[in-house]
């Protein structure tokens, strides 16, 4: 196999990889977004009280929201 043709299977892989996947979400997927997040925001004084007594701020229920869509 010479280089460039390596090079070309590299850039095409890299350009696949780089398109949006428009798949819808699942359950599990909506799980581990919210476990990340919690994770990611553990050491907030804020949110470690609204973990534990539900208190929030905002005016409508939370939802995960990516580009506008709505999960």
């Amino acid at each position: 196999m010479d280089a460039e043709q390596t090079i070309a299977e590299i850039e095409s892989l890299e350009r696949i990889f780089a398109v949006r996947d428009t798949r819808p979400l699942s359950l599990s997927d909506l799980a581990a977004a919210n476990r990340r997040h919690d994770e990611q925001q553990s050491s907030s004084p804020w949110f470690r009280l609204w973990q534990r007594y539900g208190i929030c701020c905002r005016h409508e229920s939370p939802a995960l929201r990516l580009d506008g869509i709505e999960g």
